[in-house]
This record gives structure tokens, sequence and C-alpha cells, in this order.
């Protein structure tokens, strides 16, 4: 029985050990920067921009990305993103009134956009694929959008899955 306690903990340790270098040796798929956000074109929750939900909406965002890098960028590879200007989807039309301040439009002539600016290398850290792009989506209110009405980000996340597919080709995992 002492030697049965003692094989599986000895498996264990060994378990536990294998997971440990995993997790060391692991490194993220993808670093994001935004450069300079303060100066991004819109990413405010009203007209009067206070910068009170700026870094929570680049927070998600940048949650998103990594999220999206994980499917599309393989085991090894590194995806360094620079993103340098952010549009959201509609816009404020103060001229409606002062109850219309805090209102996003939703007008296919307030498309998103993002620009950015990437590089993709691999384990050794050879350069794969590197450039910048404007992306932005005209059509956004034509297309179907997987994500719920109420996520304030839905039509940027979109825009960047098109991205991802578009630049990476199909997801990986």
């Amino acid at each position: 029985m002492k030697t049965f306690r003692f094989l599986l903990a000895a498996l264990g340790l060994a378990a536990c050990g294998a997971c440990a270098n995993e997790t060391m040796s692991a490194q993220p798929r993808v670093d994001v920067v935004y450069v300079n956000p303060e100066q991004f074109t819109d990413v405010k929750d009203s007209f009067a921009d206070t910068g009170r939900f700026r870094d929570e909406y680049l927070g998600d965002l940048k949650e998103h990305i990594e999220k999206q890098a994980n499917k599309y960028i393989s085991s090894g590879q590194h995806l360094a993103l620079r993103i340098t200007d952010v549009k959201m989807a509609g816009d404020f039309e103060p001229q409606r009134g002062p109850r219309f301040e805090d209102v996003r439009i939703i007008k296919d002539v307030y498309p998103p956009r993002i620009n950015l600016e990437f590089k993709l290398t691999d384990a050794g850290g050879k350069t794969l694929k590197e450039g910048a792009r404007k992306i932005t989506d005209i059509n956004f209110l034509a297309t179907i959008n997987p994500y719920f009405p109420d996520d304030t980000l839905r039509y940027e996340k979109k825009l960047l899955d098109d991205w991802f597919r578009d630049e990476f080709g199909e997801a990986k995992d």
C-alpha cells in the first residue's frame, strides 16, 4: 500500500512539473500596444469626451484581440500589434438636443475604423509578415454581427474578427 501511495505521489509531482514547465515556456501570442490612446479619434461614451470609459473600452478590445490571436496565430509565433487610432461605429449628434449628448447614433455613414501596425514573427524571431492597415467596414450594418446588441464594441470586434481572418487565413485552433 505504501508503494502505491508513493507511486501516486511521484506521478502527481511529475505531472505538476510538466504543467509548470509548459506554463513557463508558453509565451503570449500577441502583445497589444495602444499608441497615444488619449488622441484616438473616437473612444468615448458621450459627445463631451471625459475619457471616463476609454480605458474600459480599450481593455475590452485588448482582451478580444488576445482571444482572436489565440485562434489565428500558431503556437510558437508572436504578433506585435500597435493600434494607432480607433473610431467607434456611430457618432454623437448633439444637435438633436441635450438629452442626446450621451446617445451614440448608429448610421451607415459612421462606420468603425481601426488603424494598426503589426509584425508576425516565428519562434526564432524571423519576420513572417508585417504591415500597417487602416481597417474599416462600410457595410457594417448590412452584415450579420455575432455579438449581442448590448455589446458596446460589437462593430469593432467584428471588424477585428474580419481582419484576423483576412490577414492570417482560417483559424488554426
